[in-house]
């Protein structure tokens, strides 16, 4: 059973996905670039509907009020395509750092360019990240919140935290809050995996970590926070779902954090 909904899902995913794209795409183009996302939002908001209602996949939100105003830069967990939109309906006016490539696409391309996204080509760190500061003060002055994985890629759930220090960096040199984000989709929705699993999904948006810190402390504390709530969801996700399919990750992890107590 859990197989067919994960076929049917994923079906309707992608066929939502360049179907919203296709009808949407004459209003999107024409609306002021801030109303537009109206259309991004409303197609992350169809998928998790979809995803409740074939999968049975819901998700629950902790911490609306610790979002603040402005422009701030918002550090999620990465463990699943999910996060890529699944945050989209709770914030004002994001952007992200992405490969030049993706803007390459046919109508996906469009869509980010009309965003404002930052663009950045491949090469050394040095040659980019002055590119990427430059164009990240520019969105911040319009207060936006920039979207960092901290991570930088999919991690599976329970692993161990390998956080880049690249988002230290931008911190330090942008002088804006971040907003960490702790959840564990990667239990319902495995990265490089086919089936979907029913359950809860909690995102928690955690007290914001205000400008001003030093980067080597900036980064303990976000580490801490992060990963420190992350267990506890992880630890409440599986003890709520039993018969949920764990990978060798997170049962090891969650026999680790449970023995513990």
């Amino acid at each position: 059973m859990i197989a067919i909904r994960s076929t049917i899902f994923n079906v309707l995913f992608y066929l939502s996905l360049i179907m919203q794209m296709i009808i949407f795409t004459p209003a999107y183009f024409l609306m002021r670039r801030k109303s537009a996302w109206v259309v991004p939002k409303n197609w992350a908001r169809s998928n998790l509907w979809l995803q409740e209602k074939i999968v049975g996949t819901k998700i629950k939100v902790e911490g609306l009020e610790n979002i603040p105003v402005g422009g701030y830069i918002i550090a999620p967990k990465h463990q699943s395509f999910w996060d890529t939109y699944a945050l989209l309906p709770f914030l004002d006016d994001p952007f992200y750092i992405l490969k030049r490539e993706l803007m390459w696409i046919p109508l996906f391309g469009w869509y980010v360019g009309k965003m404002r996204m930052v663009p950045i080509d491949r090469g050394s760190r040095e040659k980019v990240m002055p590119a990427v500061l430059e164009k990240s003060r520019e969105r911040m002055a319009d207060d936006r919140q920039l979207i960092i994985y901290p991570e930088g890629t999919r991690r599976p759930a329970g692993a161990e935290p390998a956080y880049r220090f690249g988002i230290a960096k931008i911190y330090q040199e942008l002088g804006v809050p971040v907003l960490p984000v702790a959840m564990v989709p990667g239990l319902f929705w495995p990265r490089r995996k086919f089936l979907r699993y029913p359950g809860t999904i909690t995102v928690r948006f955690l007290p914001v970590i205000k400008p001003g810190l030093a980067p080597d402390v900036f980064m303990k504390k976000l580490i801490e926070v992060t990963e420190n709530a992350t267990d506890e969801l992880l630890v409440d996700a599986i003890s709520s779902h039993p018969d949920l399919p764990l990978s060798d990750t997170a049962r090891r992890r969650y026999e680790v954090l449970t023995q513990a107590k």
